[in-house]
């Protein structure tokens, strides 16, 4: 008897014996190699958000380096003499204008202001009793009863306790600056330093001036930049055709960024320009006041600062920055051409405006400027525009 055999296969028929799964997965294969010698059905192209660029007129900047300084510093000082009672402040504390900060052994100069308005009381007694007996004497003298020597000698008191009561009244007034002196507050808002003297300790005596801390103001604060010739020579160049006077020249606007950031988030005014160039360096000296109330801009910090040229460039594009790509080529934006096709355009861009971007060269007012989701699109890519505001988050 001959062995069956399993694997043996007759035209249009499974051999006997062959399993069902087998059969199936036969079919299946064929029925993949239909669909792969079958026309593929065409992809809907993806809808992609675009924008035309933004036509705008743009002031030209120049950027530099800047410093940060505090607008004001202060030493405070004891005025009056005596032991350091107490310190009300904790060091690097922010403090308000006309805080408490250190108070001075008051004790003495409670004492002296009581003697000084007990010596007002006694002069004005004093004036009360020469006006009241030069009454008297007057009368008697015309009755011949007193001699003129008399009358004189009581217009004289008279005249003696008014001076006595100016005098114990200046006495007052500077026994209670004293004792104002002897608390020493904060003559601004600022960032206090740390103490300089602890308590016990003997301020203000012999002459000499004590400092008890520093305080410096924050807000407004200064920025301070130098200016290469070539820069000062290229602002006056744009503005030759319009004089600025001093009173215009301190109203021209200023911009700083923190070198770590993005953008120039803190806005203030030229406020002092140097009146000649620095010899030694070659380098005109600029410094602008910037509101501070976050005191993210502290003293001492370098900063970016941008100052307008004087020349505004009419009809720039911008587009948002964050349409803009860059690869080993350049910087470059996904633009969708006429016929709804991306392509990669490398463009150059200058400064940026807000959320916006100029854009110097490459770009024409016409084209749509893929934005967003840059991931999604490559160059040859049949895409649905859909346009939207260059100004939209």
């Amino acid at each position: 008897m001959k062995p069956r055999s399993i694997g043996t296969l007759s035209r249009g028929q499974p051999a006997r014996g062959t399993p069902r799964g087998a059969a199936w997965l036969a079919a299946l294969v064929a029925a993949f190699a239909c669909l792969a010698g079958a026309p593929a059905l065409a992809a809907t192209p993806p809808e992609i958000p675009v924008v035309k660029p933004k036509a705008q007129s743009v002031t030209d900047y120049i950027q530099v380096t800047g410093t940060a300084a505090s607008a004001n510093v202060v030493k405070l000082i004891a005025r009056v003499e005596g032991y350091l009672d107490k310190i009300h402040f904790a060091d690097g504390a922010i403090v308000k204008q006309g805080d408490l900060l250190f108070t001075i052994q008051q004790a003495q100069y409670r004492a002296q202001l009581q003697e000084a308005q007990a010596q007002l009381l006694a002069q004005e007694a004093a004036l009360s009793y020469a006006k009241t007996e030069v009454v008297r004497y007057t009368a008697l003298f015309h009755k011949n009863a007193a001699t003129a020597t008399e009358v004189d000698k009581w217009v004289y008191q008279q005249k003696a306790a008014e001076a006595g009561i100016l005098g114990a009244q200046g006495q007052i007034e500077v026994a209670k600056l004293n004792l104002d002196y002897t608390e020493v507050r904060a003559p601004f808002d600022g960032l206090m330093g740390k103490h300089l003297v602890d308590p016990g300790n003997v301020v203000g005596g012999g002459g000499q001036q004590t400092a008890l801390a520093e305080i410096n103001q924050l807000d407004p604060i200064y920025v301070t930049a130098t200016l290469s010739e070539q820069q000062v020579l290229s602002i006056r160049a744009n503005v030759s055709q319009r004089r600025f006077s001093p009173e215009e020249l301190l109203k021209i606007p200023l911009d700083v960024g923190l070198e770590a950031g993005t953008g120039y988030p803190y806005h203030g005014f030229i406020e002092f320009v140097a009146p000649q160039f620095d010899p030694s360096t070659g380098t005109l000296q600029v410094r602008g006041i910037f509101n501070n109330p976050d005191r993210n801009l502290l003293p001492g910090l370098f900063v970016r600062m941008r100052l307008p040229a004087g020349h505004a460039q009419q009809g720039a594009l911008l587009v948002p920055a964050r349409a803009i790509g860059e690869d080993q080529g350049g910087l470059y934006l996904m633009v969708v051409n006429k016929d709804d096709t991306v392509e990669q355009r490398y463009i150059k861009a200058a400064e940026q405006v807000g959320d916006l971007r100029v854009i110097s060269s490459g770009l024409s007012p016409d084209d749509r400027v893929v934005v967003g989701d840059l991931w999604r699109v490559s160059p040859g890519l049949k895409v649905v525009p859909k346009l939207t505001s260059p100004d939209a988050q």
